[in-house]
């Protein structure tokens, strides 16, 4: 599914006029189709994929204006922080330990790609020119960071 990313932020881009919320969207696409719970396998990975991505610009719409990703929201749902109790606020701070946790075990260029994305907000253009690297390999290295602090907060939750 990496293989598409690059031709839905130019698709989405085209829709929208914006290429920062284009690749938020194409980011928030990958990350639904990675946290499905679901066991049946996607039979087309790219039609799945554009149509999560326009549902979520749809969505998107349907609220007035594209939201702006928050920091790491990448990794949670809104859903899991609407509660304002104490226990709401441990869970928080137990999963951003683990966010953390899970982070400290990528490689740095991962790492860093991923935290200069979603925290400081740069394009990958911007990461790939501040880290000399390819774009493309920053886009593999952000889709490589979720897919292990998916995989990792997962594994920690079970136990």
């Amino acid at each position: 599914m990496e293989n598409y990313y690059r031709e839905l932020v130019c698709f989405l881009n085209a829709r929208v006029g914006n290429r920062q919320v284009a690749e938020d969207v194409v980011h928030d696409a990958y990350v639904r189709v990675l946290e499905r719970t679901s066991d049946t396998p996607i039979d087309q990975p790219r039609a799945f994929l554009y149509r999560t991505a326009l549902n979520l610009v749809i969505d998107g719409h349907r609220r007035n204006a594209l939201r702006q990703v928050e920091p790491l929201e990448v990794l949670d749902s809104e859903e899991r922080f609407a509660s304002g109790s104490p226990h709401a606020s441990h869970d928080q701070a137990q999963r951003l330990d683990m966010l953390e946790r899970a982070l400290a075990e990528l490689p740095s260029a991962c790492r860093d790609s991923f935290l200069l994305r979603k925290l400081d907000g740069l394009s990958h253009l911007q990461i790939a020119e501040r880290l000399c690297i390819s774009r493309a390999l920053v886009e593999k290295h952000i889709v490589n960071a979720m897919k292990h602090c998916r995989v990792r907060m997962r594994e920690w939750e079970a136990h």
